[in-house]
């Protein structure tokens, strides 16, 4: 049966399930950098391209088989088998994306996805109506099902190594062939058979779409994954390298006279200056942190202090951003800023320490302000009230507000 199938089909369902996979691991790439009602958002849509992507690419593939011509598609075992792979899916991508990435947390992913994508192929095959039967090689089945979940693990393995270029494309792939490894081995083992009056009887109860009806959704779903494929390969406009405060910033305050833009250089120049050491006449200064200690799945790392853009409480832990994404550390958020160098660290939350040389954006919202800060993965965090007119003084607007109230 299975060298019977359309290749051009075929090759259209793996594309599709490879685009899929790489917009959703894009998009969950991001939910880490985002603050907090974003990241629902954002595992939302994750969770709906993944799910997509496994969708067409089944039905894409059912398509490309030789089925039997009175075959009809039950709608209401098609439906169900969207919202499996849409609630394991997200299930899955909450677990990957969301607390400390363990190895035992990555490969529970793995399982209730390989798992997942299983369930949705044997209720949607099972969705089938017509004059037969269908009947599964048990063999057959087990290997498809440990087949989506091995190349799951896999998929999942590279993701997490890294969000960004070859490895995100490595993980689509990953993801591409776990699902139509999954798919066509199960076809591989699947018969159909005569079946007798009662069965088709009650084969054909429920409301029921055509093959073609299902082909016009499936051409319409392709088009959507197509879509979100290319607009997420759109590049985002990213802000210029910080070593002088944005020019964003100052315009922000002097409503674009130029003002505030000269003296944000001015005082960030100074401070990048070389601070002075230790000596005669000063107190002796306090040890500084130059490398952070970051928990992986298989050990501790460090990172450089130059790498982070932020610090985030969490509990009794701490999130570092390295511009791409957050990641666990050991240090509560007191230690962290006692350890980091105040000259280029500042507390600004009660939960937020930022990185002041990366910062490229700021705004006032409500009682307090936003800033964004620069990377790969630009993120914004919080500014408290008590701690706006500080931050301004350190970004040199401070002198920019006070022209701007005399004249």
């Amino acid at each position: 049966m299975f060298a019977e199938h359309d290749p051009f089909l075929v090759a259209l369902s793996v594309a599709v399930a490879i685009m899929g996979g790489y917009t959703g691991f894009g998009l969950a790439a991001r939910i880490r950098s985002s603050p907090g009602a974003n990241r629902r958002l954002l595992l939302a849509g994750a969770a709906a391209f993944l799910a997509i992507g496994i969708w067409t690419m089944h039905f894409i593939g059912m398509l490309a088989a030789p089925i039997p011509s009175d075959a009809v598609y039950l709608v209401l075992p098609t439906v169900v088998s969207f919202l499996i792979c849409a609630l394991v899916v997200g299930i899955s991508l909450f677990f990957v994306s969301i607390g400390e990435q363990s190895s035992l947390r990555i490969l529970a992913s793995a399982v209730l996805l390989g798992l997942g994508i299983a369930s949705m192929h044997y209720v949607g095959i099972h969705g089938l109506a017509g004059h037969f039967s269908i009947e599964h090689d048990r063999g057959m089945v087990l290997l498809s099902v440990l087949i989506g979940v091995v190349a799951a693990y896999g998929g999942l393995r590279i993701f997490l190594a890294g969000h960004g270029g070859f490895r995100l494309a490595f993980s689509a792939v990953a993801f591409g062939i776990a699902v139509s490894g999954m798919h066509y081995t199960a076809m591989y083992g699947m018969h159909f058979s005569a079946a007798g009056a009662m069965d088709q009887t009650m084969a054909m109860d429920g409301l029921a779409a055509s093959p073609q009806v299902l082909a016009l959704i499936v051409a319409l779903l392709c088009f959507l994954v197509a879509v979100g494929f290319l607009l997420f390969l759109v590049p985002e406009a990213r802000p210029r390298p910080n070593v002088i405060i944005s020019d964003r910033v100052a315009d922000l305050q002097d409503g674009g006279t130029g003002a505030g833009r000269h003296s944000a250089a001015v005082a960030t120049r100074a401070r990048t200056r070389a601070a002075p050491l230790a000596g005669l006449g000063q107190p002796p200064s306090r040890p500084m942190a130059t490398r952070v200690p970051i928990e992986a799945a298989n050990g501790t790392q460090f990172i450089e202090v130059s790498e982070i853009r932020s610090i985030r409480a969490d509990a009794h832990y701490t999130l570092v951003h390295d511009g791409q994404r957050e990641r666990m550390c050991s240090w509560p958020i007191s230690e962290a800023e006692s350890l980091l160098c105040p000259d280029i660290f500042m507390r600004v939350h009660r939960s937020h320490i930022v990185a002041v040389p990366h910062i490229t954006f700021m705004r006032r919202e409500g009682d307090g302000a936003v800033v964004e800060l620069d990377g790969p993965a630009p993120h914004l965090v919080p500014v408290s009230r008590a701690k706006i007119a500080e931050l301004k003084a350190r970004l040199g607007l401070a002198k920019g507000e006070a022209a701007k109230a005399t004249r």
